[in-house]
């Protein structure tokens, strides 16, 4: 017979809504602010180059410093990482509120970025830790789709606000919003500091390299839409990354017990594999979350609020998929939600790169939604089969991983995406948009492919059936 879920107390509940809400807190900062940047250049009287860092920075900041934010919860503790994380995010928030100038406001966005970074590998452990095992799936079902309602709701909330108030206000939100979130969690989340050990120490070399790789690499993607791949900077960069990565693997070992990402996290092939995907269908997303909305504005005439609407079938299905993944992967494990969201995302740019020369919206739409169902399955399954493939005590650093391969990927896709489109648009008139588009969604759909073979041959054991046929599976599908 199946068992039966164990049930989940108001309590728990109640704290599982406050990790949610941060989540959209912190993924709808990712987007908000973009519909605001011209209105900020227009305040302080600056270019869109200096004001785009107002994005900039809070990405990359983030994505940079989320494993040394993982390691830190899970050797201090992921609830008092959390407070510092919230405390850091919400007054970095207000000072952005109240910024006199774009330096301020960058400076703002840095830090709000350390106070995320904290945050988010918190959440992610203490919400798997606030759920029994069996229950594992609800966990990244709930937090993955809290992040992409956040990432949906961003540039139509940062839109009203920057309308009808200020574009200010998108800061002044997240007080009191982070507010709410620390209260639940510390009424309902007591979940214990474990204890230091002789290994418990900082790992800085370790932080050090894969830091300035990170920001190596994640500058070359961003600048390589001006400067292209020839650039000497650009080709400085990535060797920079190559050549840290390369030492952080030797430092790695060096400081075994205290090192930043341990050698039991590294050996962890189901984890690596999890991340493996993750990073490819990332490259995807990313791209899509860019190129779609330029296809809308460019190639449509669509308004700036009509391409966010436009961009709805991808993203609410995402979100409202998110949300009952959890308990479709209690049910059948890893395996086949991980084989059909990432077949998904592998038909989805293939579909629009057939329709998107027609100039017709409606011809994209079943890309979009299709997309939208795979990104759904695919993201809360990869992310719960690659976290809780190690140890509790590693959860948070693993959930860190997992996000900072989602962030290297989509820095990989966007530089690959643009390259193929702006070569293949060359020469073109004004079509070259268009065919450019068209390109770069075949390869878009070429590197799904590869995510969607890894999760069919190495995500996750044999898919778990309901009834007569669940004998001798378990119910999680990377393993018992």
């Amino acid at each position: 017979m199946e068992a039966t879920p164990q049930p989940i107390g108001r309590g728990t509940w109640l704290a599982l809504i406050a990790m949610g809400v941060a989540v959209f807190v912190l993924a709808n900062d990712f987007s908000a602010i973009n519909v605001a940047i011209p209105q900020i250049e227009k305040d302080y009287e600056t270019d869109v180059s200096t004001a785009q860092w107002v994005v900039n920075a809070y990405a990359l900041t983030f994505g940079v410093l989320i494993v040394t934010g993982g390691r830190l919860a899970d050797m201090f503790g992921r609830r008092r990482i959390f407070f510092i994380g919230s405390a850091i995010f919400a007054s970095m928030s207000f000072a952005g509120g109240v910024a006199p100038s774009e330096a301020w406001l960058i400076t703002a966005r840095v830090l709000m970025g350390i106070g995320g970074a904290m945050m988010w590998p918190a959440i992610l452990g203490m919400t798997y830790s606030a759920l029994p095992e069996a229950r594992a799936g609800l966990a990244g079902g709930l937090i993955l789709g809290a992040a992409g309602v956040g990432n949906a709701a961003g540039p139509l909330i940062g839109g009203a606000l920057t309308d009808f108030l200020d574009w200010r206000w998108i800061f002044f939100l997240n007080v009191p919003v982070a507010a709410f979130a620390c209260y639940v969690t510390w009424r309902y989340i007591h979940q214990p500091a474990p204890e230091r050990g002789e290994d418990d120490r900082i790992d800085y070399p370790g932080v050090l390299s894969i830091s300035v790789g990170l920001v190596a690499l994640l500058l070359a993607f961003d600048e390589v839409i001006k400067l292209g791949w020839g650039d000497p900077r650009i080709i400085g960069l990535v060797l920079v990354f190559a050549v840290l990565i390369g030492a952080f693997g030797f430092i790695e070992r060096a400081a075994r017990g205290h090192a930043l990402v341990p050698a039991d996290v590294m050996r962890n092939r189901d984890f690596v594999y999890s991340c493996a995907a993750i990073l490819l269908m990332s490259a995807v997303f990313f791209a899509s979350m860019l190129y779609l909305p330029q296809f809308m504005l460019k190639g449509l005439d669509f308004s700036p609020v009509e391409a966010g609407v436009g961009m709805l079938p991808m993203m609410a299905t995402f979100a409202a998929v998110s949300f009952v993944a959890g308990s479709l992967y209690e049910r059948f494990g890893a395996k086949p939600l991980a084989t059909v969201g990432s077949l998904c995302i592998t038909v989805g740019p293939g579909l629009i790169a057939a329709t998107v020369s027609e100039q017709s919206y409606g011809a994209i739409v079943p890309g979009l939604a299709i997309m939208g169902l795979g990104i759904g399955l695919f993201y809360p399954t990869a992310t719960t089969a690659g976290v809780t493939a190690v140890a509790e005590a590693r959860r948070s650093l693993a959930g860190a991983i997992v996000y900072m391969f989602q962030i290297a990927g989509g820095s990989v896709g966007l530089g690959l995406t643009t390259t193929v489109l702006t070569e293949a648009g060359e020469g073109k008139g004004a079509d070259a948009f268009i065919d450019g588009l068209e390109a770069a969604f075949r390869l878009d759909a070429f590197l799904a492919l590869g995510g969607f073979l890894i999760s069919v041959l190495l995500i996750g054991g044999r898919p778990h059936l309901p009834g007569r046929w669940a004998a001798g599976h378990s119910p999680r599908g990377h393993g018992p």
